[in-house]
């Protein structure tokens, strides 16, 4: 079963779950807000993206803004940058969708048209 970890509030989430039921795309929906990813999880969905970690954070939003982000997190260790994601769900990209085979953060149609067949 596919994972689909968003926020309500979040029009690209909405974007992405439309995509899904339209698709007959099955999925296990998770709020990333009430339940924040834990750092085993967020460790193996970045292994498993191939996206280097800096793209699994949310970088439009407010939270990251205001912890001035962008210029603290090339000197993080990856360990940091795994504790802070796993602290707070509004710093995690969204929408997140864990497949059998991958990955993905955020929406992008092209890549979730692979999903269906």
């Amino acid at each position: 079963m596919n994972l689909f970890v968003c926020y309500e509030k979040c029009s690209t989430c909405k974007k992405a779950e439309n995509f899904l039921k339209e698709n007959d795309i099955s999925y296990e929906k998770r709020d990333i807000k009430t339940e924040n990813p834990q750092k085993d999880e967020l460790y193996a969905w970045y292994k498993k993206s191939g996206l280097p970690l800096k793209r699994l954070f949310n970088t439009s939003g407010n939270l990251y803004k205001e912890m001035q982000l962008k210029d603290r997190l090339s000197s993080m260790s990856e360990k940091e940058q795994l504790d802070l994601l796993s602290q707070n769900g509004m710093l995690v990209k969204r929408p997140v969708l864990v497949t059998k085979d991958h990955v993905f953060f955020g929406f992008k149609q092209e890549e979730y048209e692979k999903l269906k067949g």
